[in-house]
């Protein structure tokens, strides 16, 4: 990080960093060498603190277990001996399927350290969801905890490739004494595949996005840039005492990267809270911990603001940076967290094949200390050092200032250097791989324009993927789902408006002939049945995918609007459901 640190003081910071910014990417790297061995083999490794784990019965007390670098990497050599007693070798998958806890680092660990390949699932996930992607990906050992087992077992003889099922716990951990504390690790080219995530797409099943274990390096940048530095002197660069703590699930893309990695990457500690988010324990967590850096999706920032409008009242915080993704922020919450949390919330953006590519740094709001960007609310920021970001048209040309256009990042930085962020592709699919590319431009397919200042004003997808609450949702995947129920012949998914969580899932649903009502029926037993009908299609997908991908409104129609090939048009819908929104939201105001 010196690139980044020797500018501190120079009057145009943003600039001055992107022009001396030049990527230093070893032949070999390996992420879990970087955020375990090595702090775990330094002079202090058993008594600096890797992973603070916090469960709902403990939150209230002063009870919590606390678990060293050296103790991390103990447990992690013990489960990579016995990973490769059962077969595993450099490059087969791993599943990974458990809540934020210690074990969790653990598995990430274990499996990376073996040169193996960390799949993450998340516990949300019901039988179908898990299925598709244990046999796509042909997983051979899942981890799971006891709560999914149920879910795993269920599907265990759909996935031919799958050799066995550890469940973390007393009798894995009992097989994990007998195993040596010291495993060599398996040497890995930075550009060797290390996890695979599965992320939601427009058409078809969800794709296998491919990272390797240089991204760890492309991602340092947004991080310690969105985190206000992190707690870092550019000028003596001493050890940071920064605690980091997020909701999000190490699962996905924005837990795992952004959140577990890049905290023990930099040797710090990492709140680990096994349990569901609500307002008081996410604030509970904050002043027990004294966290000080944090990752908040703006759904929990609308939730917590409303729950506590003047938070400092209740709880006593050390908030010194935070940042927020998934959505748009939005005035409401920026001024919340300026004026009650104390911070300017740095709103970030990026996805899984190219993570952390925007973003802001603004310091408490100080641009004037030399060492950030201010933050414009509403806008996602800037891109960070090290990456080459535009808004391009559909001939790959770069867009003029106010012009919308697809945000893209390309492969190479502005010094010509290959940009370490980049996915590898997608498992098993060439062609989509391909598809996302323009030249040496890679299209995230988000829509957004570039001011004069250089700030990206998001303007939303340019196809059918959204966010609800912080959750990315493919269509495809829901709407496959309700037509394996016998009572739906055709079914499209679309975002419904919603003030608090940004969207909502929303399904249009073309019942089978023989689900309607009966013709006599009143309007009272139509409603009724259909209200049954909506709850039975609710249960039937919450039970198959994931919790947050069913359909929290459902409208049964007689047909879905069709183009001339067949195809459901959804912007039809999506658009419909905007004005809808617009319309009430003109009805509440005062006349």
């Amino acid at each position: 990080m010196t690139a980044l640190q020797k500018h501190f003081n120079t009057a145009d910071f943003y600039q001055a960093m992107q022009d001396g910014f030049l990527w230093e990417v070893p032949e070999y790297f390996n992420m879990a060498q970087v955020c375990c061995q090595r702090w775990a083999n330094s002079p202090k490794g058993d008594t600096t603190i890797a992973i603070i784990a916090e469960t709902p019965e403990t939150l209230s007390s002063h009870n919590f277990a606390s678990f060293s670098y050296a103790s991390l990497s103990h447990k992690a050599q013990q489960l990579s001996n016995l990973l490769s007693q059962l077969g595993i070798q450099k490059g087969d998958c791993v599943a990974i399927v458990m809540p934020q806890c210690f074990d969790t680092a653990v598995a990430y660990m274990a499996v990376l350290q073996m040169g193996a390949v960390a799949m993450p699932l998340s516990t949300l996930f019901g039988p179908d969801a898990l299925a598709y992607r244990l046999q796509d990906s042909n997983a051979k050992i899942v981890l799971t905890d006891a709560v999914s087992l149920a879910d795993i077992t269920s599907i265990q003889n759909d996935c031919p490739d799958l050799l066995q099922v550890l469940v973390t716990g007393p009798d894995l951990d009992a097989q994990l004494t007998h195993q040596n504390k010291n495993f060599e690790l398996v040497p890995t080219l930075a550009s060797d595949a290390a996890i695979l995530i599965y992320t939601s797409g427009t058409t078809g099943n969800p794709k296998g996005a491919l990272i390797p274990h240089q991204a760890l390096i492309g991602n340092l940048t947004g991080f310690i840039c969105s985190q206000n530095w992190l707690g870092f002197d550019g000028k003596t660069n001493p050890k940071s005492k920064a605690v980091f703590w997020s909701p999000a699930d190490w699962a996905w893309t924005g837990g795992l990267m952004d959140a577990l990695l890049p905290t023990l990457y930099f040797g710090l500690k990492i709140v680990a809270f096994n349990g569901r988010f609500s307002p008081e324990n996410a604030f509970t967590i904050m002043q027990k911990h004294r966290v000080s850096h944090s990752f908040l999706f703006p759904t929990a920032l609308k939730a917590m603001m409303k729950a506590y409008p003047q938070p400092k009242k209740h709880f006593q915080l050390h908030l010194k940076a935070m940042m927020s993704a998934g959505e748009a922020v939005g005035d409401a919450v920026f001024n919340y967290c300026q004026k009650q949390l104390g911070i300017t919330v740095n709103e970030m953006f990026g996805q899984t094949e190219v993570n952390y590519i925007v973003g802001n740094c603004a310091m408490n709001g100080k641009p004037s200390e030399g060492r950030g960007w201010p933050a414009k609310p509403g806008s996602m920021g800037k891109g960070y050092p090290g990456h080459w970001v535009a808004v391009i048209n559909e001939n790959g040309e770069i867009c003029a200032p106010n012009e919308i256009g697809d945000v893209s990042i390309n492969r190479y930085n502005l010094h010509g250097q290959p940009d370490p962020i980049f996915f590898l592709g997608y498992w098993k699919n060439l062609a989509a791989t391909e598809g996302k590319f323009t030249n040496d431009w890679c299209r995230t397919g988000d829509l957004a324009y570039a001011d004069e200042d250089g700030y990206l004003w998001y303007q939303g997808r340019a196809d059918d993927v959204f966010k609800a609450a912080g959750y990315r949702i493919g269509p495809s995947e829901v709407e496959n789902c309700l037509v394996k129920h016998e009572a739906v012949v055709n079914a499209a998914v679309v975002p419904k408006p919603d003030p608090d969580r940004g969207a909502v899932v929303k399904a249009y649903v073309v019942l089978a002939p023989q689900m309607l009502p009966p013709a006599a029926a009143t309007e009272q037993e139509k409603q009724s049945h259909y209200q049954a009908l909506e709850m039975q299609l609710q249960a039937h997908v919450k039970g198959l995918l994931a919790p947050y991908e069913y359909p929290k409104e459902i409208e049964f129609v007689e047909s879905l609007p069709m183009t001339t090939t067949g195809k459901v048009q959804r912007r039809v819908l999506r658009l419909q459901e905007q004005a809808r929104a617009q319309a009430l939201s003109a009805s509440d105001l005062p006349k």
